[in-house]
């Protein structure tokens, strides 16, 4: 597996770059909305890292992070704004976060680009109206993956960092995701790693450019499964999964909830009975995330004060 080596440009330089490209007013079904598109917030080997921002015209003051990800694949145009309508209806900034996709870049390197999105966001709250202590983050299979990996990891920054970007946090306030891989070395049974499963070895580039024996796969897994980091810190926790999904088990989610709940982490399993992973017309259970947003980070912030 290739080292990591992110080499992000300094704070300054992704200012220029990023941070003044003109809006656009859209609309979805005539709710208007301001879209950013390609903000850098960061760069590695020359690549820059964009995300997209959606801003209500009557913000709540919160923001969702929407990781873009199928398969540790990521596509500028695989942003579909219509399915963050339920978000921009109740003020929610939206941030539609691309990273570095496999083959060429592995898991634990794709990671580190959506704790740098967090970071850069936080760090640059003011501009875009939103409340450091006031994010969420979402997404589905592997995006969902890499939520609740900032639903479980999120951290401080380093406080010596040359890039004041990298000195803020990457901890969000809640999380809501669809069908997750959430345990690598448990896929649908106990000691059932992601490889065993048939349908996973398709996505073998992601998880390494060499061919994995037993202990290794074992090493990385234990490193990347968010079931591992599960503590009384975790953020707020809902996901959806069917029950016949055929790609990622719904024992994911069935066993990222029990451990959530020995903790005490507020966690809801939605159990969609009968259906498969990307099942037709998961986009419209987002409300369902607005939901549980607006109760763990609108009205828990609230409630702080």
């Amino acid at each position: 597996m290739s080292p990591i080596h992110l080499k992000y440009l300094p704070a300054i330089t992704l200012l220029f770059f990023g941070l003044f490209f003109g809006s656009v007013m859209r609309a979805q079904g005539g709710l208007p909305y301001n879209h950013t598109e390609d903000v850098v917030y960061g760069r590695k080997f020359g690549m820059a890292l964009t995300l997209d921002i959606l801003e209500p015209l009557n913000k709540n003051g919160a923001a969702v992070f929407w990781v873009v990800s199928g398969g540790y694949f990521s596509n500028h145009a695989d942003i579909n704004p219509a399915i963050f309508r339920p978000w921009i209806e109740r003020g929610y900034t939206v941030f539609a976060v691309v990273h570095g996709s496999q083959p060429r870049f592995d898991v634990p390197e794709i990671i580190e680009d959506v704790h740098r999105a967090v970071r850069f966001v936080r760090h640059n709250a003011e501009r875009w109206n939103v409340a450091p202590t006031k994010f969420a983050i979402s997404g589905s299979s592997a995006g969902g993956h890499l939520a609740l990996t900032i639903g479980t990891q999120g951290a401080s920054g380093n406080p010596d960092a040359e890039d004041p970007i990298d000195r803020e946090s990457s901890a969000v306030q809640a999380v809501a995701c669809f069908f997750p891989p959430t345990d690598m070395l448990n896929w649908s049974k106990p000691n059932q790693d992601w490889m065993q499963f048939k349908a996973t070895r398709q996505f073998a580039a992601a998880f390494g450019h060499k061919p994995m024996n037993r202990k290794v796969r074992r090493e990385l897994g234990l490193k990347i499964s968010p079931i591992n980091f599960v503590t009384t810190s975790t953020a707020p926790t809902l996901i959806i999964h069917g029950t016949e999904d055929k790609l990622v088990p719904i024992y994911q989610s069935q066993q990222f909830g029990q451990t959530c709940t020995k903790l005490g982490v507020p966690f809801r399993l939605v159990i969609k009975l009968g259906e498969d992973h990307g099942y037709r017309g998961w986009e419209e259970d987002i409300s369902v995330f607005a939901d549980w947003f607006d109760e763990h980070v609108i009205e828990a912030a609230a409630d702080e004060r």
